[in-house]
């Protein structure tokens, strides 16, 4: 049984961000840091996953959405991504020690928890890594989501959607962690922890101008000083993203 967990999920290649993170007390006193997918996609994604090997067994890594899509680019699969160019860029940037890592990545695991049991981590669904749930998502939906997991399973954390919530769907504790690397909602890495029964959702603050200039000479990535400028001083409202995300939950 595993005492504590720090969740982190959604880093996107932002390696300053992940660093501050990795440096909070909690996080980093941690018995498991649970990262739940999309490492990558971003302007440094092999030193992300480079980061993240490093921690060796305190790290559990699962792959998301993001990570697959930029593994099967690198070995020539189209996956309709062709015309974006962070995703061209990353896949070229994938070694075969990536390739490998990525592959053998699971897309969920199962910790034994103490407070909590047993509790599923996967990217986004635990039957598909880019579905869409939200925090007002329908019971009904919630319920079809969840519907292959074992009933001891009362506690399911998932990223995916780079907002932060806790809520319960029929019965079961849905935890997402937020974003690490790019924040919907609110700026600031979002992370989580599961300690003793307890759930703490926690927000590491970040200096736009230092993220900015620090992964701008960091990064070779095409155009990723304006990226960064659009992604760190200008994070979509939780309002404006529950409106994008509602009709890819079947809300609207």
């Amino acid at each position: 049984m595993v005492a504590s967990v720090a969740v982190l999920s959604d880093v996107h290649g932002m390696l300053v961000a992940l660093d501050r993170v990795l440096a909070e007390p909690a996080v980093a006193a941690a018995e498991r840091i649970v990262v739940t997918g999309d490492h990558t996609w971003g302007p440094q994604p092999t030193e992300v996953l480079d980061r993240l090997v490093g921690l060796g067994d305190q790290a559990v890594l699962v792959r998301g959405n993001a990570d697959r899509e930029l593994l099967q680019m690198s070995r020539g699969h189209d996956v309709g991504l062709g015309d974006d160019p962070v995703s061209v860029w990353g896949a070229g940037r994938l070694t075969p020690d990536h390739q490998a890592l990525l592959e053998r990545m699971p897309e969920s695991v199962v910790l034994d928890v103490a407070g909590f049991g047993p509790v599923f981590f996967s990217h986004a669904t635990p039957r598909d890594d880019a579905e869409v749930v939200l925090v007002d998502s329908r019971i009904e939906r919630w319920r079809a989501v969840h519907e292959g997991l074992p009933d001891a399973v009362r506690t399911v954390v998932a990223g995916h959607t780079h907002m932060p919530f806790v809520r319960l769907a029929a019965g079961r504790l849905v935890v997402n962690p937020g974003s690490v690397g790019l924040p919907y909602g609110r700026a600031g890495a979002h992370w989580a922890l599961l300690h003793d029964g307890l759930v703490t959702i926690g927000r590491t603050l970040l200096d736009p101008d230092e993220l900015i200039e620090r992964t701008a000479a960091a990064s070779s990535m095409p155009g990723v000083r304006a990226w960064l400028e659009d992604t760190v001083r200008r994070p979509p409202g939780d309002v404006e993203v529950l409106a994008e995300f509602g009709p890819r939950d079947g809300s609207a």
